[in-house]
């Protein structure tokens, strides 16, 4: 085995046996299964995994003069306030990229002429398949935001630096958004 198959495990054969399969749970956004399996070590086991509908996308509205914007909203599992990047969910039928300009829009009101992608992201690849999608959305434009009747939406524009630091000192604890600020300045970007 070479190292970089090592770094991408593109080789690596599936230890896990599974010996049935159920489906306990579903609706619109998730479906919940549950196996039982054989485990790496030989043991039967049950192991649950969840299955998400739509696909993470996060956007990083990132202004001529270095400022960007997060939005605020009170997080239902957590029970807790939290400041992140604007994000929303995009159905199978939606590329990636269509959602972003959608959710930027919706969210923000911002009207981005350039998109670039920024990251692909497994969101909790232990438990789930949820993928994230991130993109670096320039040249804005200012419009009128259209949240959703279940989004209650704090908008704030601030100097990317300062969103960092929200990231570093943890008051930022988003995983798109810690993500996707991180890999903005290792870039370069901002």
């Amino acid at each position: 085995m070479n190292e970089e198959s090592v770094l991408t495990g593109g080789d690596e054969e599936n230890p896990w046996q599974i010996r049935s399969q159920k489906q306990v749970y579903d609706n619109p956004w998730i479906r919940v299964d549950e196996y039982d399996v054989i485990n790496p070590a030989g043991n039967p086991g049950i192991y649950g995994t969840v299955s998400f509908k739509n696909r993470a996308v996060g956007i990083v509205p990132l202004a001529a003069n270095g400022d960007i914007w997060l939005v605020g909203q009170y997080r239902f599992p957590l029970r807790q306030y939290h400041w992140e990047i604007p994000m929303g969910g995009a159905p199978a039928d939606e590329l990636p990229l269509d959602c972003a300009r959608r959710e930027l829009k919706e969210e923000t009101g911002l009207i981005a002429r350039d998109f670039t992608p920024l990251c692909h992201l497994h969101m909790s690849n232990c438990i789930s398949d949820e993928e994230g999608f991130v993109f670096l959305a320039q040249n804005l434009t200012q419009a009128d935001s259209e949240p959703e009747e279940t989004e209650v939406l704090s908008i704030r524009r601030l100097p990317f630096m300062e969103a960092l630091a929200m990231v570093l000192d943890g008051r930022i604890t988003d995983a798109i958004t810690v993500a996707a600020l991180q890999r903005v300045r290792l870039l370069g970007l901002a």
